[in-house]
This record gives structure tokens, sequence and C-alpha cells, in this order.
């Protein structure tokens, strides 16, 4: 996708907040020299993500296993109420 020089995306705020220098020089087209550490945050990051997620499908599932239990006990407990 080519885009025009005016176009500033978030990315590029960001960058520009925390070093104005490193944000020309990507604007210039001068790639960066730490690539391999550049490389292993992004794939910290999505591993971390990966978790997440999978931390946050554990605990939905979680909270239906309580839900399904405390319905349950609420038969159970109705049924012996009535009879």
């Amino acid at each position: 996708m080519v885009r025009g020089k005016c176009t500033v995306r978030a990315s590029e705020i960001s960058s520009f907040i925390y070093c104005q220098r490193a944000w020309w020089y990507q604007r210039q087209g001068f790639e960066p020299m730490n690539r391999a550490e550049l490389a292993a945050g992004s794939e910290f990051h999505s591993e971390h993500a990966g978790w997440a997620r999978t931390v946050i499908l554990i605990r939905v599932i979680a909270w239906m296993l309580v839900l399904a239990a405390l319905a349950y006990l609420a038969v159970i407990l109705g049924a012996r109420l009535f009879n």
C-alpha cells in the first residue's frame, strides 16, 4: 500500500513521542540496526497474546462450570423441597 508523506499512523505517533530522531529516520526510510531485538520483542508479544487468550478462554470455561454447578444445585434442592 502506497501512502503519501503526509499520512501519519498511530504507531508513528508513538515512535515520535518516544524518540523524535528515530521517527525522522523511519520517515526517511532508514532501517533499524537492532532488527534482531525488534523481531524478538514482536515474537515475545505474539506469544504473550496467545497465552492471554488461553487464560481468558479458561476463565470463561471456569465460570460456565460454576454456573452449571449452581444450576444443578438449584434443581436438586428444588426437587427436595417440593417432594
